[in-house]
């Protein structure tokens, strides 16, 4: 069993999903539109209000900077932890968040955290 339990992961995935988005910095531009898509969803779906605003200040030592990785890698971890594939302790906060965001907002999220250092 994982840090939390079901009931507590669905509480969790409730109160993210009703907090209020905040501002993020914006990498250079790149492929604009998937940079400017990647980081208005990343504020849209809450992904801030455990990584940070920055990405790379998570508010609990176990969540992941999600700064200086590859998109590739950033895609799999999503795709993995949406489709239950991967379901380690700490992915198990972010399964149903993940619930939230389609395949193309996956591809976009991640290629705006693939610009950040």
């Amino acid at each position: 069993m994982g840090l939390l339990d079901d009931k507590q992961i669905d509480e969790i995935a409730a109160w993210i999903a009703s907090t209020a988005p905040a501002k993020t910095a914006t990498a250079a531009p790149k492929a604009k539109e998937a940079l400017t898509g990647g980081a208005k969803l990343f504020q849209e779906k809450t992904c801030w209000s455990c990584h940070g605003k920055d990405a790379k200040t998570p508010i609990l030592p176990i969540y992941p900077n999600l700064t200086g990785l590859s998109k590739e890698y950033i895609l799999n971890q999503m795709k993995d932890i949406k489709s239950g594939k991967r379901a380690n302790g700490q992915s198990a906060a972010m399964k149903g968040v993940m619930g939230l965001v389609d395949d193309k907002q996956i591809e976009e999220i991640a290629t705006w955290l693939a610009t950040l250092k």
